[in-house]
């Protein structure tokens, strides 16, 4: 042996003067268990130090290992805040129409008529004529072949012309059977009534069929009295 190193009893390897076990074989190298020397370095560097040290290391990296390997196989926990669905907005109680308490007066769109003018004049018929008055007697808007046919003509003013036309209209295809230049009849320009009369209907029927009529009387342009009829 030397001052520095003592050679191992078992396998004749040199350890250090204060090793207690050998660093080749692990045998030990003093029978008392009691060092040589101390260390000179900071860190131990006898064999059983070293396997106290080697151990604990081992075992903080098994851990290490073993926390690793059971992380890889325990699912992460899921995020909470990303899983809750988030709630849908409920409908707005704004959104619905609101119901007024009083309901507004719609205002409506279709444009008025406009009122039809007033005629000055009024149309009568009837199957006679009185010759004084000039008005119609047994009034009646419906006349036969046989009988006569008569109409009276009433203003609220004078005629004020010597002649008025008279237009007649079929109302079933709409037909003017009789046109105003045809049917113009004299009048008295200072009177307000006028009679015309026709002794048999039947000729009325013959010329323009029968069905319901409308009469209308025009002064020039100016539409006076019109009234509706039937032959039959």
């Amino acid at each position: 042996m030397s001052g520095d190193t003592i050679e191992c009893f078992n396998c004749g390897h040199a350890n250090p003067s204060w090793a207690q076990v050998c660093r080749s074989c692990g045998f030990p190298i003093r029978p008392d268990g009691r060092a040589a020397g101390t260390p000179n370095g900071i860190f131990p560097t006898d064999q059983a130090s070293l396997i106290t040290i080697g151990g604990t290391l081992g075992a903080i990296v098994l851990a290490i290992i073993v926390g690793l390997f059971l992380s890889g196989l325990i699912p992460p926990a899921p995020n909470v805040a990303e899983e809750t669905p988030t709630p849908s907005p409920s409908p707005s109680v704004s959104a619905a129409p609101s119901i007024s308490a009083l309901p507004s007066v719609a205002v409506s769109i279709t444009p008025s008529a406009s009122a039809t003018p007033a005629l000055i004049g009024t149309l009568t018929f009837g199957t006679g004529l009185d010759s004084a008055t000039r008005e119609v007697t047994n009034p009646t808007t419906t006349f036969t072949a046989g009988e006569a046919f008569a109409h009276s003509i009433a203003l609220t003013q004078t005629f004020a012309v010597n002649t008025v036309d008279e237009e007649i209209t079929r109302v079933s295809d709409n037909k003017v059977v009789q046109t105003r230049a045809k049917g113009s009849v004299q009048v008295t320009p200072s009177s307000k009534i006028a009679g015309f009369r026709v002794r048999d209907a039947g000729i009325l029927i013959d010329a323009w069929g029968k069905g319901e009529f409308i009469m209308r009387i025009y002064r020039g342009a100016e539409l006076l009295a019109e009234g509706h009829f039937t032959l039959a």
